[in-house]
Order: structure tokens, then sequence, then C-alpha cells
């Protein structure tokens, strides 16, 4: 991986710029309990008495920084603008893009996928997963759901992966954060992600390749929390959510199937079912450590005896980890039948309310 030449080439510029002088450079191990591709992690330490300088360096730029803030002054060049930011490319026209977020002030990446042809063609819009980790989700890679966006591709649809703001490239404030462990507010961070979700989609559905119709929203994990919040929200232009593995909180301190607060999770996934409006695919591979199917089944529980519509369907053993199932062509593969499934049954009329 690029990152990681280039943080042990900087681990490596430390020590030699410090000369080699009771120093010490440690690596963790590669980072667990992030919902997405393993993302590795290094921890780099340098004794007080080496860094004096470098310490008081990094004291005055952010100094500066903050009279520049306050100041008001603009430091960079005009934001770029929204839509295509260069061209298609492979594979399925692969073409990156810029798109709203609800913060004003961050310009979300994404990348868009289409078949060949003008179209017009139904939008699918894959949500990816997250973490509370902040140096974690700072290297996050471009999501781009290669496997997936291709199965989709190849069934008429344009594709659409928007990387939500406090991720990666996008920065900017994170705005879904659960808060703490033991007091996570679930429904609070479900439906930051589900605002996030309709802002990107809403400025592609506009262009004229794609019906305005009809949309698809895939989450995995925590975006798929997020699409079960859309879903509460009425949104009358989408005709089918699937789900894989929803949930915020798993892997409790980076523990297998443990998940923080449960019960709040379980109240969250009813209250959103409460409202929900469109009927939900959800898909768990049976060796999720995240969200374990048991768990899974209680979430989906929650959200149908609350008024949801939910079509559950626990999927065989992935891999060591059945929480990526959706990041692989395997994974897709294996959950094909159940995709196909809930794409033919979607409504092509705007949803109504009951």
């Amino acid at each position: 991986m690029p990152g990681i030449s280039l943080l042990r080439g900087k681990a490596k510029a430390a020590w030699n710029r410090f000369g080699g002088r009771r120093r010490e450079i440690s690596f963790t191990e590669k980072c667990t309990g992030f919902d997405s591709s393993p993302v590795f992690c290094w921890l780099i330490r340098v004794s007080l008495l080496g860094c004096v300088r470098q310490s008081m360096h990094l004291v005055r730029v952010i100094f500066a920084g903050l009279v520049v803030a306050a100041l008001g002054v603009t430091t960079g060049s005009a934001q770029p603008a929204f839509g295509p930011q260069g061209a298609e490319g492979e594979p399925n026209r692969l073409q990156q893009w810029l798109v709203p977020s609800p913060d004003p002030d961050t310009r979300a990446h994404a990348v868009l996928f289409r078949p060949p042809g003008d179209g017009p063609f139904p939008l699918a819009l894959i949500a990816h997963a997250t973490t509370q980790n902040v140096l974690r989700r700072a290297q996050m890679p471009q999501p781009e759901y290669r496997a997936l966006a291709a199965w989709l591709v190849g069934r008429g649809f344009a594709v659409l992966v928007p990387e939500r703001p406090g991720h990666g490239a996008t920065g900017g404030k994170y705005l879904e954060d659960q808060g703490g462990c033991d007091d996570a507010d679930y429904a609070k961070s479900g439906r930051a992600t589900a605002d996030e979700i309709a802002a990107a989609a809403g400025l592609v559905r506009k262009q004229p390749f794609i019906r305005p119709d009809s949309m698809v929203v895939i989450g995995h994990s925590a975006g798929a929390w997020g699409a079960l919040a859309l879903a509460s929200e009425d949104p009358s232009d989408v005709a089918a959510i699937i789900a894989f593995a929803p949930g915020r909180g798993g892997q409790a301190n980076d523990f297998p199937n443990q998940v923080c607060a449960p019960h709040t999770l379980l109240a969250a996934a009813g209250a959103f079912g409460k409202a929900a409006r469109v009927k939900v695919t959800w898909l768990v591979a049976a060796n999720d450590s995240y969200f374990s199917p048991a768990l899974s089944k209680q979430l989906a529980d929650a959200f149908r005896n609350a008024g949801g519509q939910v079509d559950f369907r626990a999927l065989p053993a992935y891999g060591s980890e059945g929480h990526w199932l959706p990041e692989t062509e395997g994974g897709v593969k294996l959950a094909a039948p159940d995709l196909d499934r809930a794409l033919k049954s979607r409504s092509l009329a705007p949803a109504k309310k009951r």
C-alpha cells in the first residue's frame, strides 16, 4: 500500500533528522475495529528532548493558523465547482466527482460509475462504513466498492460512491459522530449520515443521464445505518434500500462481538422503523464480528415491530471476517441472489405514506 511506504519514509526521516540520539520509534500492529477495508496505523514516539525544537515550530504554526482563522483571511484558492473533476476512465467509466454535503464548507469527494450509452440510468448510491477513530478516518482511502459497483452497472445502474465528511480526502467535520461508548447517540448519528446521503444524491439525480426517480441506496455498516434513518424520513424517490450489516458501535474497544450500548442501538432501530416508508433488505454474514446475525436479527425485528418493512437474510460465512463481504467480488457473488431479489421487488413508483 502507498501509505505504508509513505509513513515508513517519514519515520526514517524523523530518525535521521534527530541524529539517532536516544530516539524511540515504535510501530503498532494493524488497526482493528475499522468498519472498512483494513487500514494500517503506526504510532511514532520521539523523546521530548529531541523534539523541543520541532514542538515549538508546531506551536507557532498552529498559532498562526488560529490567527488567520480569527481574521477571516482566505489562505487557499476558491473551491472547485461541483460535478465531474476529470475524464472518465476504467473500469465502467469511472469518474471523480465533487458533490455537496450538509456542511457548506465541505465538498465531498465521490466516484461515479456508468453503463455505456447516454442513459438515463437509474441511480444506485453506495454508503460506506466508518470508524470513530479520527486517525483511521483520516487514513481512509476513497471508497469505491468496485465489485459491487460493477455488479450494479451490469444491471443498468449508474453508481455513485460518495466519501462523507470527516473521512480521507474529503476531510471536514465528522458530522455523524455518535459520541462515547456508554452514551452513544445512535439515532442522531444515523440521521446525520442520512442527510449526507441525500445531499450527495441530490446533485447527481439532476444530471440528464440519471433518472430522477427509483433510486436505490445500498449501505454498509454505518452507511447502512444511515440508510435505515433515510427510510424513516419518507424519501419518496427512493425505491429500495439494501443494508449490509447496519449498525454503529461494533467491535467496541476493538473486541469482536462487543457493541457499545446495544440497548440504545435497538431503541434507535425501532425509532427508524416507526416512521419508515421504504422496504429494507437486511443482509449479514454468519461470521460478522461487528454485528452478529443474532444481534442483527434483534435490530431488524425492532425495526419491523415498530412498523418498518424488512426482508432479513443471514448469509453464509464469508472469508475470515464477514463484515467485509460487500467490498469484495466473492462477497458480492455470494449476496447476488438476494441483491437481485431486492432490485426486482423495488417499487418503480414513488413511495406512498401509510
